[in-house]
């Protein structure tokens, strides 16, 4: 196996949640039903939840710092996230259209793990497919009820929603170098195939809900080489101020 290879799909794997994590946990107390506030609150812990696993994974097998120093103890320029996870929230439209495509793309990649060659990775993939389930049926129950079924205002804002965070999605399945070696050796089946997979899975869900793809869109790229959002540095800054008092510190 190539370990470089393979401690760099961690590592993004486990930014992508972590931050997003952040992100969905700062509607707490501020989405536009109480319902919301909780299930969004709820999906946050599970995606740290996840980042803790995949870290985990990262120090038992690849001599990986601690999750927490993996977490909290990095520089924007080590982080791996993807430019998609990094963005404001904006407005809850934008919010929830995003966390319907990073959940798709989720559980894509995490259903194709579940044949892992790497049994760390295939044995963590059964637990979190399986929570990825509820958190897909939640977004894309919202995508489908504001698409079809709701006004033509909210209507126009999903697909406004749509256009303006499809590019960034497209970001997800970035294709590193070393990937083939993964391929080959059967850890994943790749970017390009995964991609193509959440594409057809998304494409069903916007067809029930009367929404429209954007064409021609390019990808967004670079977070996966360290080079990252102007928003990235103020949540790390954010999320990491505690850890920063005192790294050393036992709770």
């Amino acid at each position: 196996m190539n370990r470089d290879a393979m401690k760099d799909m961690l590592l993004r794997m486990a930014d992508d949640v972590l931050i997003l994590a952040h992100r969905h946990s700062e509607w707490t107390g501020l989405g536009p039903l109480l319902e919301e506030d909780i299930a969004f609150s709820s999906i946050a812990q599970d995606k740290l939840g996840h980042a803790q696993a995949l870290f985990s994974i990262l120090h038992e097998h690849f001599e990986g710092a601690e999750p927490d120093a993996m977490a909290f103890g990095r520089t924007e320029q080590l982080m791996r996230c993807c430019h998609l996870v990094e963005l404001p929230n904006g407005e809850y439209d934008f919010s929830l259209m995003r966390h319907f495509l990073f959940d798709a793309a989720e559980y894509v990649r995490w259903t194709a793990l579940c044949e892992s060659s790497f049994e760390p990775l295939a044995k963590l993939a059964l637990k979190i497919r399986g929570e990825l389930k509820y958190h897909l049926y939640h977004a894309q129950t919202w995508v489908i009820q504001l698409g079809a079924e709701g006004s033509e205002e909210s209507k126009a804002r999903m697909q406004t929603a749509l256009r303006n965070v499809w590019p960034f999605a497209l970001g997800i399945f970035e294709v590193r170098p070393g990937d083939a070696d993964l391929v080959s050796d059967g850890v994943f089946p790749g970017e390009d195939v995964l991609r193509e997979r959440w594409i057809a899975f998304v494409s069903n869900v916007f067809e029930k809900a009367k929404l429209e793809i954007p064409v021609d869109a390019s990808a967004v790229l670079g977070g996966r080489d360290g080079y990252h959002t102007e928003h990235l540095g103020p949540l790390l800054d954010e999320m990491t101020e505690v850890y920063r008092q005192d790294p050393s510190a036992q709770w």
